[in-house]
């Protein structure tokens, strides 16, 4: 008798995410002993077991609630026990006030660069990341709040690098309430995150509240809707995004900071988004950097009437002098 059905589906999609990554490389679940990436960790454990190839577990302690680190040991054991090796807890420090683009900003960055560090320590050819396609869709939904563009709408890819690692999303075509039931199918407790019931935290008003609320307002399937937008909308802020890549990488060129005139000369679809690169690599958060602000930069270089300089998020600020865009730390 084969496994169940909501099993089956959340092993198969592990199965495809391991398809062309070294055989001989650890493959790491990031775990933080929740439905979903526990479900996540198990569908690994028991592919990578059945692949003969070894694959491992981290956890993130991020010290921001009492008993935390009790809560990583115990996901250390459960992972352990699950037959991953090797598995490991890291406490991070996640940093306060606004340098930090706030709380949940501040814990993302701190995480992934644990992860990072994790996985080149272990020479991991891949980290394995929970996100579902409820996940997705309060992605999509946060974008459209903020007015950030189609990049936003485009939601999390299912595949990234970060440095030298690379991390897949196996579940985003998945409900979070698969990985609830298959935690249940193979009596694995999930441990729920109080912070994920706290409504102070933007996310979590979005799941709470207004996702609910468009679903009785619309009706059903706005989840899936959402997260449909993602997947049509990546293939064509891939394309911009690459144009902008090698529009900025231009407008470097001749001196210090950006020639605005080559600027100008661009789409203004191409021009934004490259304007976004060059505020990020200065420092600016993403998650806090809105249309308002890129908006604000654009005009610098499209509507110049001898603007001293633009505000951004990070303690950032945009200037033109001499033709050219700076960026710099305040």
């Amino acid at each position: 008798m084969g496994p169940e059905p909501v099993v089956a589906a959340l092993r198969n999609a592990v199965r495809a995410a391991l398809d062309g990554l070294a055989p001989d490389a650890p493959v790491l679940v990031a775990c933080s002993g929740g439905a979903d990436s526990l479900a996540l960790a198990a569908a690994l454990a028991f592919e990578a077991r059945r692949a003969g190839r070894p694959a491992g577990g981290v956890t993130v302690d991020h010290g921001l609630q009492d008993g935390s680190a009790d809560r990583a040991a115990a996901v250390v054991a459960t992972l352990t026990g699950l037959g991953l090796d090797p598995v490991e807890s890291v406490a991070v420090t996640v940093p306060s006030g606004t340098e930090a683009g706030g709380p949940e900003n501040a814990a993302r960055d701190a995480r992934y660069a644990a992860l990072d560090a994790a996985a080149a320590r272990l020479g991991a050819s891949a980290v394995l990341l929970g996100h579902t396609r409820d996940d997705q869709a309060e992605t999509v939904l946060l974008g459209l709040a903020r007015g950030s563009g189609a990049r936003s709408l485009a939601g999390m890819p299912p595949e990234f690098a970060r440095g030298g690692v690379r991390y897949r999303r196996p579940l985003l075509d998945l409900p979070r309430a698969a990985t609830r039931a298959a935690c249940r199918a193979q009596d694995l407790t999930p441990w729920d995150d109080p912070h994920n019931d706290d409504r102070s935290y933007t996310r979590v008003r979005v799941r709470h509240d207004a996702l609910p609320a468009l679903e009785k307002a619309l009706g059903p399937g706005i989840t899936e809707a959402l997260a449909r937008t993602a997947r049509l909308l990546r293939d064509d802020a891939d394309a911009l995004d690459e144009q902008a890549r090698r529009a900025l990488a231009a407008a470097s060129e001749g001196g210090e900071g950006l020639d605005a005139a080559v600027l100008a000369a661009l789409p203004r679809a191409v021009r934004t988004r490259a304007l976004r690169y060059a505020a990020v690599e200065a420092g600016c958060p993403p998650g806090t950097l809105a249309a308002v602000h890129i908006d604000a930069v654009d005009r610098l270089v499209t509507a110049w009437h001898g603007q001293r300089h633009v505000d951004l998020p990070g303690r950032v600020g945009a200037r033109r002098t001499r033709g050219r865009l700076l960026f710099g730390k305040g």
